[in-house]
């Protein structure tokens, strides 16, 4: 099959698969195309809202009606390495044997995930980097395709421990999730108190998946696009020669090439699903807030005078 009849095939699933996901999740519909989009580039991402937005139930329906294996590991200050890698034990034998822990599964939703101490968090490094894990000097490749899907709470900051800089940027997209709207809590509050329980379908498969990766890659870009996406990385960054006045008033830090390889492969991501063969400005422009707003850090000032990191990006466009 070539890759114009694989793009028009993927526009059609992912509008099956919008609508079997929307069985059990009302709205959040820009939540669940970011969330996808990591997905089909293999990127992770961290979705930051307060309880009871449905995130646990938003990732178990995405990875039932993609076909993946999923396991959810809820982060508590006490979580040991071990916990989530697995460990290895004596058999009755008295040889050692691997016992594989949570990870080893296609999708992994990270739950609180800044509730947990550096060492733990840092268990989760060589998972989402290298798709793989060293446990007593073993090197064991997880299954493909791979995801961690994290949950963060922007409210409560007691008792946590905050993601360090070099792990953040292992997340493909940050994603705030909002309250629903009232009509939207209506249909919450309906379909949650009744008796009726709604299955969803598997529409894909870890194959197909991994043939969607690879043709996301195989997309082309005009090298104007790539450009572009280059210059508004390096605009965020306050050092950089030529950086705007709005980033060197409001910003400490700016964000590194791994956000410019990000923009590109999300566009790509974003035009394929929309039918397009290549990705142009746009593309760049709709996803850049998620891939940009972890990866810039405000200053004081911004801070004091209640400047977003969603506004400072949108005026860099």
């Amino acid at each position: 099959m070539s890759d114009v009849a694989l793009v028009e095939k993927l526009v059609e699933k992912n509008r099956q698969l919008k609508k079997e996901i929307a069985r059990i999740i009302v709205g959040q519909e820009k939540v669940i195309d970011q969330i996808l989009l990591s997905v089909f580039s293999g990127g992770h991402s961290l979705l930051i809202g307060v309880p009871g937005l449905a995130k646990t139930l938003m990732v178990n329906t995405i990875a039932k009606t993609l076909g993946l294996d999923f396991k959810r590991i809820q982060f508590t200050p006490d979580l040991m390495p071990s916990d989530i890698l697995g460990a290895e034990i004596l058999d009755e034998n008295r040889n050692f044997k691997f016992i594989k822990g949570p990870i080893f599964a296609n999708i992994i939703l990270a739950d609180e995930i800044n509730r947990t101490p550096p060492k733990t968090q840092a268990a989760l490094l060589e998972a989402m980097q290298e798709r793989a894990v060293t446990v007593a000097g073993h090197h064991y490749k997880l299954s493909k395709p791979y995801f961690v899907l994290a949950t963060q709470n922007p409210i409560e900051q007691e008792g946590t421990y905050p993601l360090p800089e070099a792990q953040l940027d292992r997340f493909m997209f940050a994603i705030n999730l909002e309250y629903p709207s009232f009509e939207e809590e209506v249909n919450v509050v309906k379909n949650t108190t009744s008796d009726e329980e709604v299955e969803v379908d598997a529409l894909f498969n870890a194959e197909e998946i991994i043939q969607i990766q690879h043709l996301i890659r195989r997309i082309p870009v005009a090298d104007n696009v790539v450009e572009y996406a280059v210059k508004l990385v390096g605009k965020t960054r306050p050092l950089a020669e030529g950086a705007p006045e709005l980033v060197k008033n409001y910003l400490d830090w700016g964000a590194g090439p791994r956000a410019s390889q990000n923009l590109i492969l999300a566009a790509k991501a974003n035009a394929a699903v929309n039918g397009k063969f290549s990705p142009d400005i746009e593309d760049v422009q709709k996803v850049a807030i998620g891939i940009l707003r972890h990866r810039i850090i405000k200053n004081y000032k911004a801070e004091a005078e209640g400047i977003s990191e969603e506004k400072i990006i949108t005026e860099l466009f």
